[in-house]
Parts: structure tokens; sequence; C-alpha cells
């Protein structure tokens, strides 16, 4: 089979090429690398030949120059692209573009710790990647009409709801490892095998619950909530463990630095340097205090994104590449994303269960059957199928009905290059601030991206 890897000068990738060197399944297939960056792509084919030989795996590597090549004849594509450009830092999180989204949004008295699923930021990030995501569709519903397409970039749900909204791909599935690290979390907290661990969850990415964990057909809730109300919780996690007690489900992504852009009442206004529950003192908070501080400006950071050596980055990038080894298995769905597994799954029809970013289709009952939701699905040739997760509880419901409403409008507004649809989700978003305020801010957001809005920009000209 054939396998196009968009944005596949990426790190991203590292792993899901060694797990398909490692699946037998997926042996002999082409795998096709396309990035704007042909260099990196190009590293990183060489890196999956020279992982493909040690397993004796068969995998042909090549490089794209362009999506159309990519694309063509593709059975599955694999997508993780920043929609940031190119830059010196060679990263999307470090890019200039979205550090200077969180810069403005910060001077509006919004701090965004990850900015790539809620908030400003990540409005921005689906107004600059809905358009690119929108033409790798045009090239699949061409080019490789059967083809499912995987996405792992985010916002996850705006990007996956624009595709399955605005073209006729056949099926989208949205992949990432939030949940399972919140089982893995969990599991260590009742001393049990992750594995063993059956949970049901409800939510949408980097945004959801556990309403039920039982082992050996027991009910182990009970005696989860007494664990955690007898133990500290950790550095990275005081403020998820102690909105959990309020709802009454456990918050499952494993730590805080997601999570609390979904509260931006716990930062918003206040002093982003000295951030709550501690955040400040452990990872995230330590590395976006320079940013937060004013240490340095935005075009400060455009300067020195430009002045990188790009001979010393790709080195380097070569050094790191070079250094990936083999790992003993292949990833499954609960110690990370799994790709190979549900890729081959889904190649031979193989009936199993995945952790997936899918439309609900009515697995949550009480929530719209077009949100995209992550839920368990079960595998098969025509892709995958979500399993019955119930009623979302009363608070749980509302919360994410408005999460809900805002990718709606993020992904209408990125698609139509509409204005006000912007200014509409920016007000339901949690992260709200007076209209003429939001309407400064936007203005000031897009043109951090100017030239990189085609939706917006094409709709502005056509008014004239």
């Amino acid at each position: 089979m054939k396998i196009a890897c968009l944005g596949g000068g990426g790190w991203y990738f590292t792993r899901p090429i060694a797990d398909f060197a490692l699946c037998e399944d997926l042996h002999g297939s082409e795998i096709v690398l396309y990035d704007i960056d042909a260099e990196r792509a190009g590293l990183v084919a060489k890196m999956g030949r020279r992982l493909s030989k040690k397993a004796g795996a068969g995998l042909r590597f090549k490089t794209a120059k362009s999506l159309a090549e990519a694309v063509d004849g593709s059975d599955f594509v694999l997508c993780s692209i920043g929609g940031a450009g190119a830059s010196g830092s060679s990263g999307y999180y470090e890019s200039p573009v979205h550090l200077g989204d969180k810069l403005i949004s910060t001077r509006y008295g919004v701090p965004q710790v990850v900015g790539d699923t809620c908030g400003p930021a990540a409005m921005m990030a689906a107004f600059r990647s809905v358009p690119i995501y929108l033409e790798i569709c045009r090239q699949i519903e061409r080019r490789a009409p059967k083809a499912i397409l995987l996405n792992h970039a985010n916002p996850m749900a705006v990007l996956c709801r624009a595709v399955a909204k605005y073209s006729d791909v056949s099926c989208t599935i949205g992949i990432c490892h939030g949940v399972q690290g919140g089982i893995r979390h969990a599991a260590a907290i009742l001393d049990i095998p992750a594995n063993e661990l059956e949970t049901v969850w409800i939510g949408t990415n980097h945004y959801y619950w556990f309403t039920r964990m039982r082992h050996q057909a027991a009910d182990v809730m009970p005696e989860f909530w007494k664990r955690v109300r007898k133990q500290k919780p950790a550095a990275a996690h005081q403020m998820s463990a102690a909105l959990s007690q309020v709802y009454g489900n456990w918050i499952v992504y494993p730590e805080d630095d997601h999570v609390i852009e979904f509260y931006p009442y716990l930062n918003q206004g206040s002093d982003p340097t000295n951030l709550p529950f501690g955040m400040s003192e452990h990872g995230f908070g330590k590395r976006l205090q320079p940013l937060y501080a004013g240490e340095e400006t935005l075009e400060e950071i455009r300067q020195r994104d430009q002045a990188a050596s790009r001979q010393e980055m790709l080195k380097a990038y070569g050094r790191q590449l070079n250094a990936v080894q083999l790992p003993q298995n292949a990833t499954d769905p609960i110690s990370g994303e799994g790709t190979a597994r549900l890729i081959s799954d889904m190649a031979t029809g193989r009936r199993n269960v995945h952790i997936c970013n899918v439309p609900n289709q009515g697995a949550v009952t009480n929530l719209p059957q077009e949100a995209v939701l992550e839920l368990e699905a079960v595998t098969d040739s025509a892709g995958v199928r979500p399993v019955c997760a119930g009623d979302a509880p009363p608070v749980l419901e509302a919360l994410l009905r408005k999460r809900i409403t805002w990718q709606e409008l993020v992904a209408d507004a990125a698609a139509q290059g509409d204005r006000k649809l912007a200014l509409q989700a920016m007000q339901v978003d949690e992260a709200a601030i007076p209209p003429k305020e939001s309407e400064k801010m936007l203005g000031e957001l897009m043109k951090n991206s100017k030239g990189m809005l085609p939706t917006f920009e094409k709709r502005r000209k056509s008014k004239r």
C-alpha cells in the first residue's frame, strides 16, 4: 500500500515510521514524505530507510516534490501540518507566527500556555491551517478518492470538523495520545496495569472526563476517588485534580498545561509570570515566563528566527534523527497513538478498538451528531465506528456544548473567511473579552498572520 506523510519533515513522524517498520502488515509499503522543507523530509526519509533495513521491513521511502504527487494513489494520508509556514526554528510551537499569537493575546489579558486547542492562538492556527487541509482534501478527492485521512495536527477537532463539513473525503480520523496518557495515569493511581483498566470517558480533544472505571468486572471508581483524595497530586496535575473534585468526574488529560486554557478565569488578567496551582514552578511555566514577561518582542522573535543558521539547524536535526532507534515494540492503543496498528487494522478489515477523534454519530447521546469527539472506536475495512458512551452528565454536557459551538464557528469562519463568525467564536470562547477589545485583538492577530489567511484575504478583496 501507499502511505503519504504530509508535513513529513517533522519530528512527529519518527515514531509512526518506526512503528511501520515493526508492523508486518505494512512491510513492503511505499512511504512518501512531503514537506514544504524538502531537505528535512529527505532527512526523515533517510532515517526511515535505516530503520526499515534494521527491521527487514522492505519499506520503500521517497520524497515528493508536490502535494499532488504525494497524495496520488495513496491508501492512507497521514497529516501533521502546523500551518505556520517555514521557520528557522524548525518547529510550529516555536515559530514566530504562533509565538506572536500568544504574545498578542497575552497583551489583552488572555495568557495562553500551549495555544493549540482553544483560545485566540488556536483559532488563528485553524484559520491558517483549514485552507491547507481543504486543499489536501481536494487532492485526495481527485487522486485518491478511497484514501483515509488521518490527522495529527491541532486544533484537532476544528480541523477534523472542517474536513467533514467542507470536503468529500470519505473518512477522516484524528489521532492523539491524551486519553492514553490519562488511562496510564489513572491505572498508576490504582496500582493496576493500564491495559487492564476499563474506562469510559466523554469529551472532545484535550477536554474530557472519565465517567466509568472498571477492573476485572468490578467498579473501581470509588477506590480511585478514595486514593486521589488521600494523595497529593503531582505538580503538573494540581489544577485538574481540584477541578475534578468539583465536577465529580475525573479530568482525563494528565497535565494542566492544556487544561488551564479551557479555564482562563484562573489566569486571565493576572500576572502571567505567576500562574496558579504552582504552574510557574514546573516545566511549561518556566518555559513561558520569558515570553510572558515581555523579555522578547514579536519583532525580536522574528529577527531571531530569520537569523537562525539553516545549515546548523539541518545538521542538528540530522544528528537527532540518526539517534532514533527501533523500539522493542510498536505502540498500541494504550501505550501511544498506535498509528501503525490503526492503519493495519483498517487495511486488513480487522475488527479492533482504538482511541480516535471522529464524528459523534450518537455515541454520546445528548451531544450533537456531527461534533468531533475523542472516543473509543471499532475498526473495519470502512474505517472506524464510535462506541456508545451514553449520556454526558449535565455539567459536562453544558461545558462541551459550548466548546463544540466554538469549534463549529471557527471551522466555518476559517473555511468561509468570515470575520463576523470569527468574532462570534471569540465571544463564545471561555477566553472571551469585551467585543470592542475582541475586534482590536482580532485585527492584530490577523496582521500577525498576514499572507497566511487566504480565505479571509479572498473575501476581503471580493467586497472591494
